[in-house]
């Protein structure tokens, strides 16, 4: 699975790396960021989560 992060969508509320910290981080601007494309299998149903409560969307799992 891959993860990725919308950055002109995100509003930097901090959803998803408190759910998933293995797969996302807060940048210095602000905004969340995939730590890396391949989401760890270990760490899938907490990204899954994470994408289900961005309230503006702008996670993307593949």
């Amino acid at each position: 699975m891959t993860a990725s992060v919308d950055g002109s969508l995100c509003t930097g509320c901090t959803l998803c790396a408190d759910i998933a910290p293995d797969v996302f981080e807060m940048g210095d601007d602000g905004l969340a960021h995939a730590k890396a494309e391949e989401v760890p299998a270990a760490a899938e149903a907490s990204a899954k989560e994470a994408a289900d409560s961005c309230p503006v969307s702008a996670i993307k799992l593949g």
